[in-house]
């Protein structure tokens, strides 16, 4: 360690001593994340461990200090409001456990896959198809850690069929924020288990999850629809959820096009499909677009199947694409579009914000929550992605710490702001008053990667009973407090 550092650090145990990094380029990218909106002092260390009990002990020398210092893990760095971050204390750099060999072990017979929780997901995808299988649920941008996303929950366009990712996870060795190596599953320690997954990392460090898998066909039959009406779209998307599985489709999703927002995907659409869905986006101010897929290995058979289902949607006649890719195509669609819309921006990309606001809103109050936002989006003019798509309440296990409305269906709405440093604070503003409305009219809606900063705000969200349960969790395997900090919901 360099000189200079604060005592704490100087009286840290020998054995970890070395993998601490305290020099100001070390823990500066540690003061910032995907986001780019807010600021926050450095960690005083970076602990760069080459094994798992490298973690265990850090979180043992938190403990004993004479003043117990703060620790968070950080996977691939993509919180968006300084979730992950630990000012004056230690954060472990998860991504070097990737250089110590690929963690990843696929058991085909007992179709499942054992992956570190630095893993990235679309390398535990290669190595999962390397042998036939997949998981059955799948976040749409696969450059996020193992552990980040089910600390959070996972959704994306299967939620409605399997769950989110956590709904999954068969079992987990955590670190909790007593420094313990633990093992755990529904039927071992099962509270540390349910609390961890969703659990914003308040309870331990994921290092590895073993995740259940399904054989996979190679092929996707991908759709995008279009739509000028919401009530159409919303329609479609909960009778789509409503049918049994090998059914309907494989996966749903939607997005809204603000503003006579303009297509431009190259990697899907022609450039005649693109030139003739921009015509239709330039007559109105907001449209919709349906995203769906079949997972098949039989053309003649998805053939069929397709067009049955759309004989049943309402888009605009004429205004249905489809293209057949691989499953790793598919899956890893939302990486190449952003590596198209990098290509093709004017600005550095290391200048651009992401002020995201994700939601969950009740099927019930969906139309409500649509013109509000609608009417204040009018008057920012973002630049970004919404998305859109509901989900099925009972594909959720309520035993877990992640929060969703009581409504048997509810929305996943999703707006992935980028902005410029000039004007990142105008779509910040804007998401508040999204906020602001819901509370107004009494939207119930629930935060997805939340980011409050009062525990008051943080008690409503989880509600009465996912609260105490919490609360107990956190005094039995984070007594002290030390663990992500900076998610401000036992810290002030």
């Amino acid at each position: 360690m360099a000189a200079g550092t604060s005592s704490w650090l100087d009286n840290i145990a020998p054995e970890i001593a070395s993998k601490l990094h305290s020099d100001g380029e070390a823990v500066a990218r540690f003061a910032t994340d995907y986001g780019g909106i807010i600021s926050a002092a450095p960690p005083a260390a970076v602990l760069r461990p080459s094994s798992p009990e490298d973690i265990a002990a850090l979180i043992r020398c938190a403990n004993r200090a004479d003043s117990p210092f703060s620790v968070a893990a950080r996977g691939n760095g993509h919180s968006t409001h300084g979730q992950a971050f630990a000012p004056g204390g230690v954060a472990i750099d998860m991504a070097e456990l990737r250089g110590v060999g690929k963690r990843i072990r696929v058991s085909a017979e007992e179709s499942y896959v054992d992956a570190g929780g630095e893993q990235l997901w679309i390398d535990v995808l290669e190595e999962t198809l390397r042998h036939g299988m997949s998981m059955r649920s799948w976040v749409d941008y696969l450059y996020l850690t193992v552990g980040g996303t089910l600390s959070n929950a996972g959704v994306g366009g299967m939620v409605f069929q399997h769950g989110p990712m956590v709904s999954s996870v068969l079992e987990l060795d955590v670190i909790t924020g007593k420094g313990e190596m633990v093992t755990c599953s529904p039927e071992l320690h099962s509270d540390l288990f349910n609390g961890v997954l969703g659990g914003l990392g308040q309870l331990g460090v994921i290092t590895r999850a073993r995740i259940s898998l399904r054989p996979t066909p190679a092929k996707v039959r991908w759709l995008r629809l279009f739509y000028t009406d919401f009530d159409s779209l919303t329609s479609d998307q909960e009778f789509l959820i409503s049918l049994r599985d090998k059914i309907g489709f494989d996966y749903v999703e939607g997005q809204v096009l603000l503003n006579h927002q303009q297509v431009d995907d190259p990697n899907f659409f022609s450039i005649e499909e693109a030139e003739r869905i921009n015509q239709l986006t330039a007559e109105f101010n907001a449209m919709y677009l349906l995203e769906v897929a079949v997972f098949f290995d039989s053309t003649s058979l998805v053939d069929q199947k397709v067009e049955g289902l759309l004989q049943r949607l309402s888009f605009v006649p004429g205004f249905a694409f489809s293209k057949d890719v691989s499953h790793f195509e598919f899956l890893n669609r939302v990486y190449t579009e952003e590596e198209h819309r990098k290509s093709s921006m004017a600005v550095d990309p290391s200048k651009i914000r992401h002020p995201w606001l994700n939601l969950f809103v009740p099927k019930s109050r969906i139309r409500d929550f649509q013109t509000g936002a609608e009417g204040i989006l009018q008057n920012i003019n973002p630049t970004g992605v919404v998305l859109l798509y509901p989900m099925n309440r009972n594909r959720w296990n309520e035993n877990m710490t992640v929060v969703v409305p009581d409504e048997e269906v509810f929305y996943s709405v999703e707006f992935l702001w980028t902005s410029t440093e000039e004007d990142w604070k105008n779509l910040e503003a804007g998401n508040n008053e999204i906020l602001g409305f819901c509370h107004r009219q009494g939207v119930q809606a629930k935060q997805y990667l939340a980011h409050y900063k009062s525990r008051t705000d943080w008690m409503e969200h989880f509600g009465e009973v996912k609260w105490k349960r919490f609360m107990q969790l956190k005094q039995t395997y984070d007594p002290k407090a030390l663990l992500s900090p900076e998610q401000h919901i036992f810290t002030n």
